[in-house]
This record gives C-alpha cells, sequence and structure tokens, in this order.
C-alpha cells in the first residue's frame, strides 16, 4: 500500500491556497485495502449467562483515557469491550468503567446518545457503567480503584477492584500512548508507575491470575524489561515499545462507517483492540485460550509488505497463555455452537488503518471538506485545522531546535530519536529525570499534544545519555519561549 502523508498534502492546500474553497480535492485515500466478510455465526436460544469459575470471580477495569470527538475510537472500544464482559456474565458490580463520557451526546455525533464500533453495529453505549467520567476519570483514582482502595478515590461511583485470592481480573486500556507512558483525561500514566501498582497488588496477593490488553501507540514500552514473569499477570500490547498504533474503520475504509459518520472523519475503532473484540464476540471462550486469541490479533493486526502495521506483543506470565478467555471475561451462550474455519487463519479480514497521528488530523479534514461553502461552520473548522497543523509545525520546529542546542547538530538530533533499546531493557534507566523532562518542554513550549508523542523516545534517551535537565531547560527556554502557542 502507496503510504500518502497527508500532513503534506492539507499544509500545501492551507499554505498555498487562502482561504479553503470545496473545489480543491481532498487528500487520496490512506487506507483501500479490503475487509473480508465477517463469519456468520449460529444465535443460541434464550441462554443464560455462564456462570463464574469454580473458584474465585471475575472482575474488570476498562479505561478509555482519551477526550474529544476526534478519539470517538477509544470509548467506542471500552463500550463494545463492555457490552462482550456483560454477555460473557460478568455482573456490573465487578465491571469498573473509566470514560470521560463526551461521546456520546456530544453535539457531533450524528447519533446523540449512541455510540458503534463497526460499520452497521449496534448500540454499545447502552448501559454501561458511568463508574469514572469527566473529571474523575483521572490517574490517582484509576490507580486507587486496582489497588482497592477506597479512601483514596476522589469522586466517581466510589467502585474499587475489590478482588480476592482466588479472582481473576481483566483490564483493558485504550488511548493514545508515547514512549513509557499512556494518556489520560488528567495527563499521564508512566510506565513505572503502573507497574509499582501492579507490584503492590501482587504483593497483596488480592488476584489470582491477571490479564492486561493495551491499545495504545508504543504501548510495548509499557511493560517491556518492567513486567516480570512470576506475578500472574499476562499482557498483550497493540504495538512493540517504538512503533504506532492503527485506527480503523475510517472514512475511505473498506467495509466504511456509515456516510453521517464518514462525513465528520469519524474513525469507529482502533485496530487491536476491534481484533479482540470481534473475535471474542463470535467464539465460545470456554474452547479458546489466551494464546489463541494473542495469535488471531496479531497475524490480523499485522499484514507483512503494508505500510499500515503493528506488532502485537506479548509480556508477562506466558504460562497464563494456555488459561481460557473465559476464566476472564466470560462467554456468551449464543456462541456455543460456533464452528470455526481453519485455525491457521484470521477469521475476520484484514485491516485498512491509519495511524493514531493521522486519524485526528483526517477527523478535522472531513469535519472542513463537508462544512457548507461560506457558512460559519466552514470558518470554524478551517480554523480548527488550521490550529491543528500549526501545534504540529511548532513541535517539529521547537523538538528539533532543542535536539541541536542540547546535542549540537540536527544529525545527532535524529539519531538519538531513532535510538532503541532490546527488548529486555526498560526504555527508560531514570523516570524522574523522563517526568522532569516532558514537565520542562511543556512549561517552555506549551502542551506535548498527541502529534508530540513521536518525539518522546528523544527525551528518553536524553536522559539515558545523562543530559541534565538545566540543559534543557535552557534549550527549551531558547527554542519555545518567544513562539509558544
Amino acid at each position: 500500500m502507496k503510504h500518502y502523508n497527508i500532513l503534506v498534502i492539507l499544509l500545501f492546500i492551507i499554505l498555498s491556497t487562502p482561504p479553503f474553497t470545496e473545489s480543491h480535492h481532498p487528500p487520496k485515500p490512506i487506507h483501500t485495502t479490503l475487509l473480508k466478510e465477517t463469519d456468520q455465526f449460529i444465535n443460541g436460544s434464550n441462554c443464560k449467562p455462564e456462570p463464574e469459575p469454580a473458584n474465585g470471580t471475575r472482575w474488570a477495569v476498562l479505561i478509555a483515557g482519551s477526550t474529544d470527538f476526534e478519539n470517538y475510537r477509544h470509548q467506542a472500544d471500552v463500550c463494545h469491550a463492555y457490552q462482550i464482559l456483560k454477555k460473557g456474565g460478568l455482573k456490573d458490580e465487578n465491571i469498573i468503567v473509566f470514560m470521560y463520557d463526551d461521546i456520546a451526546f456530544n453535539v457531533e455525533n450524528p447519533r446523540p446518545g449512541v455510540i458503534i464500533n463497526q460499520p452497521g453495529g449496534e448500540d454499545v453505549y447502552e448501559g454501561v457503567p458511568k463508574d469514572y467520567t469527566e473529571s474523575a476519570a483521572t490517574t490517582a483514582n484509576l490507580f486507587a480503584v486496582i489497588l482497592g482502595n477506597r479512601t483514596a478515590v476522589r469522586g466517581g461511583s466510589g467502585k474499587v477492584l475489590d478482588s480476592g485470592p482466588d479472582d481473576h481480573v481483566f483490564i483493558y486500556y485504550a488511548d493514545h500512548g508515547a514512549t513509557g507512558f499512556v494518556g489520560m483525561p488528567d495527563g499521564f500514566i508512566y510506565a513505572k508507575d503502573l507497574i509499582d501498582v501492579l507490584q503492590k497488588k501482587h504483593e497483596a496477593k488480592t488476584y489470582k491470575s491477571m490479564v492486561f490488553y493495551m491499545e495504545a501507540c508504543e504501548s510495548g514500552s509499557m511493560f517491556q524489561g518492567l513486567l516480570p514473569n512470576n506475578w500472574n499477570i499476562y499482557a498483550t500490547t497493540a504495538s512493540n515499545a517504538e512503533e504506532s498504533s492503527y485506527a480503523t474503520y475510517c472514512p475511505d475504509d473498506f467495509p466504511a462507517p456509515p456516510v453521517e459518520f464518514a462525513d465528520s472523519g469519524t474513525c469507529l475503532g482502533d485496530t487491536y483492540s476491534v481484533a479482540w473484540l470481534e473475535d471474542s464476540q463470535m467464539h465460545d471462550l470456554r474452547k479458546e485460550t489466551l494464546e489463541k486469541q494473542y495469535e488471531r490479533i496479531r497475524r490480523r493486526v499485522f499484514t507483512q509488505g503494508l505500510d499500515y502495521n503493528s506488532h502485537v506483543i506479548q509480556h508477562g506470565d506466558m504460562k497464563l497463555r494456555k488459561e481460557s478467555l473465559f476464566t476472564f471475561i466470560g462467554t456468551n451462550p449464543e456462541n456455543d455452537n460456533y464452528t470455526s474455519m481453519a485455525n491457521s487463519m484470521p477469521l475476520l479480514g484484514r485491516f485498512s488503518s491509519v495511524t493514531q497521528y493521522d486519524a485526528e488530523l483526517l477527523h478535522f479534514w472531513f469535519k472542513f471538506r463537508r462544512a457548507p461553502e461560506g457558512s460559519a461552520k466552514k470558518l470554524e473548522a478551517q480554523k480548527e485545522l488550521h490550529g491543528k497543523i500549526s501545534q504540529r509545525i511548532h513541535t517539529d520546529h521547537s523538538m528539533k531546535m532543542i535536539g541541536k542546542l542540547v546535542l549540537g547538530s540536527e544529525n545527532a538530533t535524529m539519531t538519538l530519536l531513532k535510538t532503541t533499546r532490546s527488548s529486555d531493557q526498560p526504555v527508560v534507566d531514570d523516570w524522574d529525570c523522563y517526568k522532569m523532562l516532558v514537565r520542562t518542554y511543556e512549561e517552555h513550549c506549551g502542551s506535548l499534544s498527541r502529534y508530540g508523542f513521536k518525539y518522546t523516545r528523544l527525551l528518553a534517551n536524553m536522559c539515558n545519555a545523562g543530559i541534565k535537565r538545566e540543559l534543557m531547560a535552557m534549550a527549551s527556554a531558547q527554542a519555545c519561549d518567544k513562539n509558544k502557542p
């Protein structure tokens, strides 16, 4: 598949032809591979959800870390996950949901009160518990919930992961990520902090086994070299420690989202997330192991020879791979009679996809493109699009300038940006240094932004190279203080 650089195309349009007019052609499709027809599965008849495992209770924590309508897909992924768990027999008292909840009734939502995760899909928003929304959807609350610490929770429903030594825990996260951290509405979750929380959970002996699915760019960096193999925790991530993950069911995909979503440039899901969700909703999960699902997800998400791919990675305790998915997320009795095709191939088709970074720009491009010519909406959409592109230009310029001031040349900057570590090493040695460099950049240069996440490996490697905060602060001030957005 040919890689089309959306940013370059839009920059050319904006900078060479003000103001925008509807007569200009949109960017060429950025993803055109075909998605095969979904296998049909046989519906059961009025079956009741399966009971809990013989020993222990199933618990789940579902987290959408993003806000704003351009990130529709993350809350859609999480809502879909809830529906699968609910049909699998988990009780609402054992499912804890974090999401900002600004999508379903957003003015941009063409179906108010409804969220879908697939073309032609059902509403996945109905019935979803609103445990931690808006200002309660914080990193601190998430950590308190995982640890079962009710006294540390601020706001929200107060539900916590009150699991015991025989219980099975499933945690699923979806949002943007970077080198060594992922996003939350109030900031970041750093890998070392997450691992520290999981270690406390392990030492408290308040679970028997845990599965963690994570959708984010560079999500492998959240566990790489950090998650031991003896905590009874098995994790898979949408990508390795260096690459983007991808959105899917976007405009120009096949199958495409419904026209009203396509008109607003909305991507309905993410490739890794949709892969495990669609796989789970089709099968008798008593007969499917974590390992089998991992292999199906991995094959569906990665297609050799295509530009838009990520490598799904396993982490932690590999012995848990032999456990059935039923142990953690139950199973829908309607799938009892499902008969799979050859196990050597993914059951669902390959993805068309777009990088997490460009999905945001895609949204604002389509929003501008579809606004009525000469209208206030057109002008507002043009302003938003121009603002996003200007922010990218600022980030590119400031990061390269900082690198040059600290390291002496642009070549040295690009070399450090591309430097990666082996899969048994954490991406950062000194996490306090890394946090400080991120804060220093934001103090002088403004919000890092989701697009700016692509430069975080440069900051991590500066810490690994022994660069001091004082030098970073001086370079940031020189590069940004006069041009801070």
